[in-house]
């Protein structure tokens, strides 16, 4: 896969893109590649939000059900 090197980027932006990553649970290099997503293609970082917080706001207001399947449990032979 192909690589990028920025170089001679102001502190100030460093240390917001380490803030904002932070706040979203992802790593510098995922918010580097959303917010070039983004600007390139008009994705919203909230489109790719990480798996934890998209479950978290999942389970919020009135709740999920899950159906159990009617076979189970099983016998496991072992």
């Amino acid at each position: 896969m192909p690589q990028l090197l920025v170089r001679n980027i102001e502190p100030a932006i460093v240390r917001k893109l380490r803030r904002q990553a932070a706040a979203l649970g992802i790593s510098v290099e995922e918010a580097h590649r959303r917010l070039l997503r983004s600007a390139l293609f008009g994705e919203t970082p909230e489109a790719k939000e990480n798996l934890i917080a998209y479950l978290l706001s999942a389970t919020s207001g009135d709740g999920i059900e899950f159906p159990r399947q009617g076979d189970l449990p099983r016998v496991a032979d072992l």
